[in-house]
């Protein structure tokens, strides 16, 4: 086995640590995630935190207008 090379990578969040999570959307109020999306964020590979990044501002904005457009 191969001893790491340097400390771990940080790897980048949306977490603000406001963590409230509207029951009706399942969004966490801080960072827009879902609950799944949280739990496994440390799993995810840098594509997918990547896409989920992207999707974040168009979930607050639903967010913001109670889910209207």
């Amino acid at each position: 086995m191969l001893a790491p090379s340097g400390p771990p990578r940080s790897i980048a969040t949306p977490c603000v640590k406001v963590c409230v999570v509207d029951g009706a959307s399942g969004l966490c109020l801080g960072c827009f995630r879902t609950l799944p999306e949280i739990a496994g964020w440390s799993r995810l590979s840098d594509a997918e935190r990547e896409r989920v990044m992207r999707e974040l501002p168009e979930r607050e904005k639903r967010q913001a207008t109670g889910g209207r457009q």
